[in-house]
């Protein structure tokens, strides 16, 4: 049994190397036949560039006929010459700027008044507790009720800036405004 191991350990390194050699290829050869793949393969059509493919005219969005409406608009329908042309305010960067500075603001001024009345609400709740005259608790809970009342109306406030906010990064995104002009 000890003799047979080696020996088929031997037959087996005989059998590997000269397996080996015969599939082997040497770069030269791979180069050669890539070199020929390449000849035989027939080029493929004509390649296209922005230049080939030429204007593409704007899309016309026909809106569905609606009769009465059509002819109420033909009716009060005035000529494109006196149309006058409206310019809004130039959109540069003191304008989007402007403006996000200004909901930033009104944002930071809820947020900061929405804190103080939270420790106000916070002082009137100890105050009700630490009362024992009914007259005084009576006044204390209707300033802490107004107090709520107002925190709620800021804590809307606040979310309809921040609501505001993302609106108007979406409409300079929209107007093509650089972020930068944003900050």
């Amino acid at each position: 049994m000890r003799h047979l191991i080696p020996a088929a350990l031997v037959v087996l390194v005989a059998l590997a190397s000269r397996v080996a050699p015969g599939q082997a290829q040497s770069l030269a050869d791979v180069a050669q036949k890539e070199q020929e793949r390449r000849k035989a393969v027939k080029p493929s059509g004509k390649v296209l560039t922005n230049k080939d493919l030429g204007s593409v005219p704007p899309a016309i969005v026909t809106p569905p006929p609606d009769a009465a409406k059509a002819a109420e608009a033909a009716k009060t329908a005035k000529p494109p010459d006196a149309v006058p042309q409206e310019k809004g305010p130039v959109q540069d960067q003191a304008y989007w700027s402007g403006r996000m500075g200004a909901l930033r603001l009104q944002l930071e001024r809820d947020q900061s008044y929405a804190e103080a009345l939270q420790t106000r609400i916070n002082s009137l709740a100890a105050d009700f507790v630490n009362r024992d005259d009914p007259a005084q608790r009576s006044v204390i809970e209707r300033d802490r009720q107004r107090a709520t009342a107002e925190l709620e109306r800021l804590t809307k406030a606040i979310a309809d800036g921040k609501q505001a906010i993302a609106d108007l990064e979406e409409e300079a995104r929209r107007a093509g405004a650089p972020p930068g002009w944003l900050r």
